[in-house]
Formats: structure tokens, C-alpha cells, sequence
């Protein structure tokens, strides 16, 4: 009998964790915003050279890869952005409104810090199961160049997701 009522209530606590983001819209562009700040981190970077082999004459082999355009890119990109959305809560406006805010200082937060903690660690389960949907899409859009500064929220949340379709971002 407690067998299965565990693996009942284990189930129920899985499902609990996926229905906790409300607004996916606001979520996703929250996603987007820190995907944006990564990108405008970025550093122009050399290309890589993949030209390890020498042939019989002892001239280099292989190909050179513009950085912009490749794997590795986009994997830095993406690598570590469900950890930094575990600096983000959710802040009511008003009754209602909630907006995604990033939280610079934990300890200056005026409303109750346990519950925008586990509002924290909603929106990184999200955002790891947002990548786990997109990701393959989303890193050949980044190779591709499609992906660009102030493009992210529309490219992710609207075409990608489709947590926006047809609502209107920032």
C-alpha cells in the first residue's frame, strides 16, 4: 500500500513542478533576456582551426570554422543558463501582474526570500526544460546566425516555443 501511493505522490510532485509556471510567456522572455545578456557578453573570438593533419607534402589539412558559426558557440552560450536563471524570482506588480526580475542582491529583497527562492528554482526547471524542447533548433539557429542581439525573445518564445504565439513581447 505505500508503495504505490509513493509512487503516486512522486508522479503528482513531477507534474506539480511542470504546471508551476504560470505565464510561460513571461518566463520564456525571461530565458531570452539572460540568453540576450550572454550574447552581448560575448568577445569577438578568432575562428577555429580544425587543419590538425598533414598530407604527404606536409601541408596542413582540414577546414577553419568561423566562430560565429559554430557548435562551440552555441554550446558556450547555452552552457550554464538554466544555473543563472536561478537569479531570477518573480515580482507582483499588482494583483494581477507578476514579472521575471533579476535579483541582484538576495539579501535586499522586500518580499519573502524563501518563497522567491523556490520561485527561483521554478524558473531554472523551466528554462532546463525549454533547452530540452528547443535546444537542437535553437543551437542550429545560433550557427546559422539567426540568432541575433534583440532577436532571442522572438526567435525562442514566439517561433521556437511557441509560449508567445501571438502574444505581444518586449
Amino acid at each position: 500500500m505505500a508503495a504505490p501511493m509513493l509512487w503516486l505522490l512522486s508522479i503528482f510532485s513531477i507534474l506539480s513542478i511542470a504546471a508551476c509556471i504560470d505565464d510561460k510567456c513571461a518566463a520564456c522572455n525571461a530565458v531570452a533576456a539572460e540568453l540576450e545578456i550572454q550574447l552581448s557578453k560575448e568577445k569577438p573570438r578568432n575562428h577555429l582551426d580544425m587543419r590538425h593533419r598533414l598530407d604527404s607534402k606536409g601541408q596542413r589539412q582540414g577546414k577553419v570554422i568561423d566562430y560565429r558559426m559554430s557548435e562551440l558557440r552555441a554550446v558556450e552560450l547555452l552552457d550554464g543558463l538554466c544555473e543563472k536563471m536561478q537569479d531570477y524570482t518573480l515580482e507582483k506588480l499588482d494583483s494581477f501582474r507578476h514579472e521575471w526580475i533579476k535579483v541582484h542582491n538576495w539579501d535586499i529583497l522586500t518580499i519573502d526570500k524563501q518563497e522567491a527562492k523556490a520561485y527561483s528554482k521554478d524558473i531554472s526547471s523551466y528554462c532546463g526544460r525549454l533547452l530540452e524542447e528547443t535546444e537542437d533548433e535553437l543551437t542550429e539557429l545560433i550557427k546559422k546566425g539567426s540568432v541575433k542581439q534583440g532577436d532571442v525573445s522572438k526567435v525562442l518564445c514566439e517561433e521556437l516555443s511557441e509560449h508567445c504565439s501571438g502574444a505581444r513581447y518586449p
